[in-house]
């Protein structure tokens, strides 16, 4: 995956949640945010479905439209440049998701680089977490997900949002670095339908530097080479 056009490049959060989101029923699926088109590929190697990726980076959906058209999927991924909010405007009630994903921009107060690419896609400006979860429902099946990939000091601010709109948690695994860390990442699943007993997990990724446990290889082996 080819990620020199990208202001963010492709990295361990997105390939998280490309391994991790498991909706092999999904027949439409939607990736906001999509960067390089990373995700869209992971999911499209292995479920059937029709995704549809978006970015508001021009950039970004040049670079994510050269890696699907270089690989096996070019039918199955639609890349499209607007953004999530304009796309919800123009397409909820006409187009429903059976799962939405995102590895979405996070940092709220931190301090900007010179580079507006880099801005747009890691701060929270032009997509806060309450806006990103509400256009996601307006566009979601049912009986459909959304997964997200986050810090996971924002997982009570996520929590509360969820019950905002009405959604239930699903599924969460919380990401460590090594087994003497605390959790880095948080990776759920949330969505309209109820559930009683939410999955709930962890993952450790490093034994050691460079040392992935055997449960990060058991995920991650089929899209890195090296594992």
């Amino acid at each position: 995956v080819w990620h020199d056009k990208c202001a963010m490049k492709v990295g361990t959060d997105g390939v998280l949640l490309g391994c991790w989101c498991d909706v092999p029923e999904a027949r439409t699926l939607l990736d906001v945010g999509c960067g390089t088109g990373l995700i869209s590929l992971m999911l499209a190697q292995r479920i059937p479905a029709h995704i549809d990726a978006l970015d508001i980076d021009e950039a970004a959906c040049i670079q994510a439209q050269e890696n699907v058209s270089r690989s096996p999927f070019s039918d199955h991924i639609h890349i499209i440049y607007t953004s999530l909010a304009r796309f919800a405007d123009e397409q909820a009630g006409k187009k429903e998701y059976d799962c939405i994903v995102s590895n979405p921009p996070y940092f709220i107060d931190s301090l900007k680089c010179p580079d507006t690419q880099r801005n747009l896609a890691r701060h929270t400006d032009t997509l806060p977490l309450d806006r990103l979860i509400h256009d996601s429902t307006r566009l979601l099946s049912p009986t459909g997900c959304i997964c997200l990939v986050l810090p996971f000091d924002q997982r009570e601010t996520l929590l509360r949002l969820i019950r905002e709109e009405g959604l239930h948690l699903q599924k969460e695994t919380d990401v460590l670095p090594t087994p003497a860390s605390r959790p880095k990442r948080l990776l759920v699943q949330f969505g309209k339908q109820a559930c009683e007993n939410p999955r709930i997990s962890s993952l450790v990724i490093e034994k050691e530097r460079h040392h992935y446990t055997d449960e990060f290889i058991a995920l991650a082996k089929d899209y890195y080479l090296y594992l």
